[in-house]
């Protein structure tokens, strides 16, 4: 269980990371080269390794918690043995890991769509403005998504809290760009 969700989550992680990755193209670009930056900027190498990190640590993570959350759900399901489906009755109520589990999927989905949206809004819309909101929306999608790990095992939630706070820089250092270039 625990690699096939590895499997979809780095799949998920991957895109993502490729999509923002197709966008970032413009970090060569005159109109980025001409901004004013703060002092508090790494250098450009920072970036890519700070990325694959933590991109890495997501993946892995969030395949444990989805792993956790479906453990929970049908208990014996990380046992091997024959594969055994629940079929769910009209009228039934999914039990609260099931609900997690499915609010930890949106929450992901959300969560990379922002991070990848980012890079489209600064490189190609150069938008300081709107990517300091969609840095600050990222970055309390990551705090988010870090809550409902830790739900699921607390050392779940403190695995994402490396990311939560790189995001956090993220819409600092967003917005420091923004005040210096308007």
């Amino acid at each position: 269980m625990f690699w096939t969700n590895l499997l979809k989550t780095s799949a998920q992680t991957g895109a993502a990371a490729a999509a923002g990755t197709a966008a970032s193209a413009g970090v060569d670009s005159p109109w980025y080269r001409d901004l004013r930056k703060p002092g508090l900027q790494p250098p450009a190498a920072v970036f890519p390794v700070v990325w694959t990190v933590l991109y890495a640590d997501l993946a892995v993570t969030s395949a444990a918690v989805l792993t956790e959350l479906q453990r929970q759900t049908r208990p014996g399901a990380h046992r091997r043995g024959p594969r055994v489906r629940t079929i769910r009755r009209p009228g039934c109520v999914p039990s609260e890991a099931a609900r997690r589990e499915r609010g930890y999927r949106r929450a992901l989905a959300l969560n990379l769509a922002l991070n990848a949206g980012w890079s489209w809004v600064f490189f190609t819309r150069h938008d300081t403005g709107l990517a300091t909101v969609t840095a600050a929306a990222l970055t309390v999608s990551t705090a988010d998504l870090a809550r409902r790990a830790a739900q699921a095992r607390p050392l779940h939630g403190a695995a994402l809290l490396p990311y939560a706070g790189w995001c956090g820089f993220a819409t600092v250092l967003s917005a420091r760009i923004h005040q210096l270039n308007s």
